[in-house]
């Protein structure tokens, strides 16, 4: 039994002319209590007449996934299957990082028929978003006294990375049209896959002529290149504890999941086969085999649902994790942090292995707010504030050479530049003949 504030309001009202009555009358106590026990049969008389929340048959109707940041809308029927008219205010308990935009609901189901109740839900954070329960307060026809219930209405969402870096793609992928020929730029694309022939026009490399093919058409004929397809690309996600850390208020892992994004759908147009692997101590996803636009929802799936683990990367385990995704000489991406000498000791020990056999290049978010402290010395704090920044640079600066020494690329931005500078150094890889 729910008292609202209507029978909490008749009683106050009627308090104080009771007590003047009663004392005209000379017995207050009595005429105040006849004055409760009026407004209580009141109550009980609304309760009686209340239909039963229990007799609502609940169903939902969610989209099964929303990117975050997002809005989508929560559809819950009510079937009234009781005799009498429902009169309720209606909770569904949705969790609070699903953003719901409206807490209570007031509805009125007549005996036999059903409402829609529709809930905007703004998620603030990736994953499965759940709900489990509807709690119903039904009143009776003077809205003074409610019976309260809680009905069982599992729903679920699945709330996927927002893939923000997706508005640099349409530039990448004119960049990749240049590079396989497929525009016409005054630079050839290069590459040391065969393409086709054609005749020799000034400028042509000579080295590019082919003599048999010259020969036989007794005109001069070159031969055309273009940047290697069907290769594989191994994105490796440092989800240990460093992955925890924000920077420019946003997680490092969700700076690498835009990275990794960004980098296999540009990859997957050049033709190029993506795996992912996220890894602490023991793998938490893993998406291999998939292809266009199969590669992209998978990989926002596996992504939606993997947090930060407060351990130490295990370094050691990554060689062969990438043996077991591919034999052949790939590109390696290591999406990780390069911080401190002392956290990054695991992934230079582990170097070697990788870059004995692969391409590897290291990406790492780096936190402008340093580079801002580093300039700014205008009092003693603010000295003080500058060194301990020029610090964290140079420490950054020191695992950076040293990853370089070891054979790999280094790709390091704030969590903005991060994934377009990391989808660059593919390009520029690819451009080489180096993957």
């Amino acid at each position: 039994m729910i008292v609202s504030g209507r029978f909490v309001a008749l009683v106050g009202v009627g308090v104080v002319p009771v007590i003047l009555i009663g004392s005209a009358t000379g017995e207050p106590g009595l005429v105040l209590g006849g004055w409760l026990l009026f407004a209580v049969a009141l109550g009980i008389l609304d309760i009686a007449l209340a239909a039963s929340p229990r007799l609502l048959v609940p169903t939902r109707s969610l989209p099964a996934r929303v990117r975050l940041g997002e809005t989508v809308t929560s559809e819950l029927y009510l079937a009234n299957t009781g005799k009498r008219t429902l009169r309720a205010i209606v909770r569904d308990a949705w969790q609070p990082s699903a953003g719901a935009g409206v807490r209570r609901s007031r509805v009125t189901i007549p005996a036999g028929e059903r409402r829609l109740v529709v809930v905007p839900l703004t998620p603030f954070r990736r994953g499965e978003r759940r709900v489990d329960l509807v709690t119903v307060r039904s009143f009776g026809p003077l809205r003074m006294w409610a019976r309260q219930a809680t009905l069982k209405s599992a729903g679920h969402i699945r709330v996927l990375p927002p893939f923000n870096a997706r508005k640099h793609l349409p530039s990448r992928l004119a960049r990749l049209r240049e590079l396989d020929g497929a525009t016409s730029v005054m630079v050839r694309g290069q590459g040391t896959e065969f393409d086709s022939l054609r005749e020799y026009v000034r400028g042509d490399d000579v080295r590019s002529i082919d003599w048999r093919a010259t020969a036989r058409r007794q005109d001069v004929v070159v031969r055309t290149w273009r940047p290697e397809r069907d290769r594989r690309v191994v994105i490796v996600l440092d989800t240990g504890r460093t992955s925890a850390a924000r920077v420019a208020d946003e997680p490092r892992i969700d700076t690498a999941f835009e990275s990794a994004l960004l980098l296999a759908a540009l990859a997957t147009r050049a033709g190029d086969r993506v795996d992912l692997i996220a890894y602490d101590r023991r793998i938490r996803g893993r998406v291999q085999g998939a292809t266009g636009a199969d590669l992209m929802s998978k990989l926002v799936d596996t992504m939606a649902t993997i947090d930060p683990e407060l351990l130490e990367m295990d370094w050691s385990a990554v060689p062969s994790l990438v043996r077991g995704v591919t034999s052949q000489r790939s590109l390696v991406v290591l999406l990780t942090s390069v911080d401190a000498p002392g956290a990054s000791t695991g992934l230079l020990s582990m170097l070697p292995q990788l870059t004995q056999r692969h391409t590897v290049v290291v990406a790492s978010v780096t936190d402008p707010a340093a580079l801002d402290a580093s300039r700014t010395r205008g009092n003693r704090d603010e000295v003080y504030l500058a060194a301990a920044a020029e610090r964290a640079l140079l420490d950054v600066g020191r695992v950076s050479g040293a990853v370089r020494q070891l054979g790999a690329d280094v790709v390091t931005a704030a969590p903005a530049d991060l994934p377009p500078a990391l989808a660059d150094r593919y390009l520029a890889l690819k451009a080489a003949g180096r993957l």
